[in-house]
């Protein structure tokens, strides 16, 4: 829901924070490593029960990812590359967040509860490849009710408002799944949609006979390779 209708311009309003963060000499690579580190500490600060320290850890690992890219169009560093690994990134974060509210369901509550944050995760993962899968084939596989930035406004009302953690992990599964039925009709609607095929372009004559010019001296150059060692083939000695 956010990615379809606010980052474009919550990103615009973000540009001049990325020049100024630009001008200090972090790059976005920097910005997404540090979201990790932070990720981390999140995770053992849920896992040992701080859970009001894991609330401030979770709200600061979200405000790197946020600014990563801001930082990669200011400096004009936006490649494959960085979007790679912010998209990886995203991935082992919430990993670690969820695994560590598992930790801490096991400790508290025991039994199946702590296997909620396991399916979220899996519930995720599962949105994340078919958005990955879609874009692949040339198809757009964004939106839905439970995105990413969805989750993590769920997991920081969880920690802040322990005695509903459970309930908001199974709201946040069911919002998950629904979002990964949506993902899949959308893609499913543009693949069943027949795509124009391109128009055939009638070569001029002077195409055809530079392609022939080039076959031919393609062939000579291949019958000059083999000349001599046919020669030296049916010399006696």
């Amino acid at each position: 829901m956010f990615d379809g209708r606010w980052r474009n311009s919550v990103e615009r309003g973000l540009e001049p924070v990325g020049s100024g963060i630009r001008r200090t000499g972090l790059s976005a690579d920097h910005l997404t490593g540090l979201g990790l580190v932070v990720a981390a500490a999140c995770a053992v600060a849920i896992g040992t029960g701080r859970l009001g320290l894991a609330l401030a850890l979770l709200i600061l690992s979200a405000v790197p990812d946020l600014l990563d890219g801001a930082v990669a169009k200011a400096s004009g560093t936006a490649s494959p590359r960085g979007a790679f690994f912010d998209s990886v990134a995203d991935r082992v974060t919430d990993s670690l967040v969820l695994g560590g509210l598992a930790w801490y369901l096991a400790g508290e509550d025991g039994g199946r509860a702590a296997l909620l944050p396991f399916a979220v995760l899996a519930a995720s993962t599962l949105i994340s490849y078919e958005r990955a899968k879609a874009e692949s084939l040339g198809y757009t596989a964004r939106g839905g009710l439970m995105e990413r930035a969805e989750r993590i406004i769920a997991i920081a009302l969880g920690l802040a408002f322990s005695a509903f953690l459970v309930p908001i992990l199974w709201l946040m599964l069911g919002l998950t799944l629904l979002t990964a039925v949506q993902r899949f009709v959308r893609v499913w609607r543009q693949a069943s949609t027949p795509r124009p095929r391109p128009e055939r372009r009638w070569r001029t004559w002077r195409e055809v006979a530079a392609e022939r010019r080039s076959t031919r001296t393609r062939h000579a150059a291949r019958r000059s390779e083999r000349w001599p060692t046919r020669r030296r083939a049916g010399t006696r000695p």
